[in-house]
């Protein structure tokens, strides 16, 4: 049975761990061997407030068994503040401290730097739960980096379905963040619409994070008053950009608008002062067999709902913690748990979820075999690292809110 963590015992031990960040785990067991893995996400900057909820989705996990298995568990959590080299030197502090996996990081930027310049050479596993950018398939990575979301080679053909459904278009504009996320999701979205949609895109506009205003270039993209405008940033900088948007141009503006994951966000309305109800999402569901479960137990341990991404991150860390017990090490270093993890995430073997974590635990050191089925998806990695089937959810702001309104399934 899980033991639900109370919020007192987090923000006690919260206080006890102070501005270092450390989530330290013990498990319950004690004197047994150690299951270490660190959480690298953006605590700050740009993606901060969605950042800090999957950096909670990635710690549920050994919250959630640490009395329950006859194994240590040490979590530690760095922030990347949503900029590269703040990234790098957080992982390289992870690595030093002798993490062997890492879940994150999420942003992609960050993530792809930080996978070539700190993981890869220094044989540490990353799973990032929310770094969709294409490039991290092609990555010569030796087979330590993965993630538990989709590519964005898929997102940009979803979101161009999704304008021609809904809204019938035949025409959009770009506003992208200049950076890997928004450069490839925005060349999918586009390829997508025009070769498989017959549409145009005759504006194409980047910007670049956190500016005190995003006037001039909303005028740019929407200068020929397309059907869509479709818009790929993180919350901080959508803030600002959405602000402009309504105070400057939607009494005029007669299309819709539809963004990526990383603009969705359930407090964007409240920060931007306005309901946003023309505007519409896509990102990837939390549609595994483990995701009521997952829901329940996310706010009951941190008192909120997760949000975007929270679920992938979760996955990631279950999927780390049953690698290492597979590994059968008192410590076991990146390249043992590099080794285990399709061998506990993917067919076959007995079919084990969120809620039977810690028996899983048990049945792994056990030495049976076990096929994770998570929070997100079915948690089954290909050859690249890659997710093999994913969902999206088609999501509206409405009173204040998101609201999804269908779910569509890929496998790859």
């Amino acid at each position: 049975m899980v033991r639900g963590i109370q919020r007192r015992d987090f923000l006690k031990g919260a206080a006890t761990a102070g501005a270092v960040g450390l989530a330290g785990c013990t498990g319950g067991g004690g004197g047994g061997p150690t299951i270490r893995y660190g959480v690298l996400m953006p605590e700050t900057g740009d993606l901060g407030s969605l950042g800090t909820t999957m950096r909670d989705g990635g710690r549920l996990p050994a919250r959630q068994i640490e009395d329950e298995i006859d194994y240590s568990l040490d979590v530690q959590t760095e922030d990347t503040e949503t900029n590269p080299q703040a990234g790098i030197s957080s992982a390289q502090s992870l690595v030093d401290s002798g993490y062997p996996a890492v879940v994150g990081p999420a942003a992609s930027n960050v993530n792809l730097q930080v996978t070539r310049e700190v993981f890869i050479p220094n044989e540490t596993v990353g799973i990032s739960p929310s770094s969709t950018a294409p490039a991290v398939t092609d990555l010569e990575d030796d087979d330590y980096i993965f993630r538990t979301c989709p590519s964005d080679a898929l997102q940009g053909p979803v979101m161009a379905q999704v304008v021609v459904d809904e809204f019938d278009a035949s025409t959009a504009a770009t506003l992208y963040l200049n950076d890997n996320y928004g450069q490839a999701l925005e060349e999918s979205f586009v390829n997508a619409f025009e070769s498989e949609h017959d549409g145009q895109v005759p504006n194409r506009v980047s910007f670049e994070p956190e500016q005190s205003s995003y006037a001039s270039q909303l005028g740019t993209a929407l200068n020929d008053n397309p059907d869509v405008l479709m818009v790929v940033g993180f919350p901080q900088s959508g803030i600002t950009l959405f602000r402009d948007y309504y105070s400057n141009y939607a009494d005029d503006y007669g299309g819709s608008i539809i963004v990526p994951d990383g603009l969705i966000d359930s407090s964007l309305p409240e920060e931007v002062g306005n309901d946003m109800e023309d505007v519409w999402g896509t990102a990837p569901s939390a549609a595994g067999p483990g995701a009521d479960f997952f829901a329940d137990l996310y706010e009951e341990e941190w008192g909120n709902s997760p949000e975007v991404f929270n679920a992938q991150s979760y996955d990631a860390a279950a999927v780390t913690i049953l690698a290492s017990v597979a590994a059968d090490a008192d410590e076991p270093d990146g390249t043992a748990i590099r080794d285990n993890l399709r061998t506990v995430a993917n067919p076959d073997g007995t079919e084990v979820g969120p809620s039977e974590l810690a028996d899983a635990v048990g049945m792994v050191a056990d030495g049976e075999s076990v096929n994770y089925v998570g929070a997100s998806s079915p948690v089954d990695f290909d050859d690249n690292g890659d997710m093999r089937a994913v969902s999206y959810d088609v999501s509206r702001y409405l009173d204040g809110g998101l609201e999804v309104q269908r779910t569509i399934d890929f496998e790859n």
